[in-house]
């Protein structure tokens, strides 16, 4: 029997060619691909997750152990489709205007992706308009917005405007290093995360 301890384990350790492998037998011996996702993959990622948050690990362990994550994903999403699991919610994310650090960005998009949820990303130097129009036809429920420089932070609250002036229903988070919750609430984002861990946890409470 395929071990989906292992396979949250392998998940943990980063180990890309031992996740894979427990998937494709999971499959192989018609495990429901939900439950390889569930108990295996985002149990994994949620143990990654919670050390983050403990500063127990760093960025990199993170990056490793979202990488195995993602490519055992690849194996396991037709089946969930075909299965017809949907994901908890479809979440789009993107750096703002003038901005093109994505380390923190792609964090995050790892991180829930690696939590059940779809991920549109939309990439670095993102300006409101798009954001607006792929707000408006990709049914998104939360966006996600990133900066790393000071000078870049008000391409939040001019995005923000847009959002709400298109009328678009989806919640609207902030990260990145100099954003604090007191500019979230001062633009009128919905929610701020700190961190990685924190921004699924976020999300999460959002969409809930």
């Amino acid at each position: 029997m395929a071990n989906l301890k292992a396979l949250a384990d392998a998940v943990i350790k980063g180990d890309q060619s031992t996740a894979v492998q427990i998937t494709k037998a999971a499959l192989e011996e018609n495990m429901p691909a939900k439950s390889v996702l569930n108990e295996g993959l985002i149990a994994g990622m949620d143990v990654v997750g919670a050390s983050f948050k403990k500063n127990e690990i760093y960025i990199p362990e993170v990056l490793i152990a979202a990488r195995a994550m993602k490519m055992a994903m690849e194996i396991l999403e037709p089946e969930l489709v075909k299965a017809g699991v949907k994901p908890i919610g479809k979440f789009l994310i993107g750096t703002v205007q003038g901005d093109l650090h994505d380390i923190g960005k792609n964090l995050v998009a790892m991180m829930l992706k690696g939590a059940g949820f779809e991920v549109i990303d939309l990439g670095v130097d993102v300006g409101p308009e798009k954001f607006v129009e792929q707000v408006k036809t990709q049914g998104v429920h939360v966006v996600g917005m990133s900066a790393l420089l000071t000078t870049t932070m008000p391409g939040m609250e001019k995005t923000i405007r847009a959002l709400k002036e298109a009328g678009v229903s989806a919640k609207i988070m902030i990260g990145g290093a100099p954003v604090t919750q007191g500019y979230a609430d001062k633009i009128g984002a919905d929610g701020y995360a700190a961190d990685a861990a924190s921004a699924v946890d976020m999300v999460k409470s959002l969409v809930a």
